[in-house]
């Protein structure tokens, strides 16, 4: 069973999103995640931005292209790992 996790946005309003995939490039945490529970809906990928005191973790989405397009290759090897079947 996937991980969800819930998101405030801009305006405050909360939104459930499914965790498909994480990882850790370069020292920064990032998530995969999407709206449904499996990866044919539409995903996002955010960065970590802090965790404070209390364990809580705020996110915020990568925006950047460059960076966006080399973590998106990161998720689709991972998710294309845990489709391949094992010998």
């Amino acid at each position: 069973m996937l991980e969800k996790i819930t998101f405030l946005d801009d305006e405050n309003q909360e939104a459930e999103l499914y965790v498909l995939e994480e990882t850790r490039v370069g020292g920064i945490n990032y998530i995969l995640v999407s709206e449904t529970d499996d990866e044919d809906g539409v995903c996002y990928i955010f960065r970590e931005t802090e965790v404070s005191e209390a364990d809580e973790v705020s996110y915020e989405p990568v925006e950047d292209d460059r960076e966006l397009e080399y973590i998106g290759k990161i998720f689709q090897e991972l998710m294309d790992e845990e489709d391949t079947p094992e010998k």
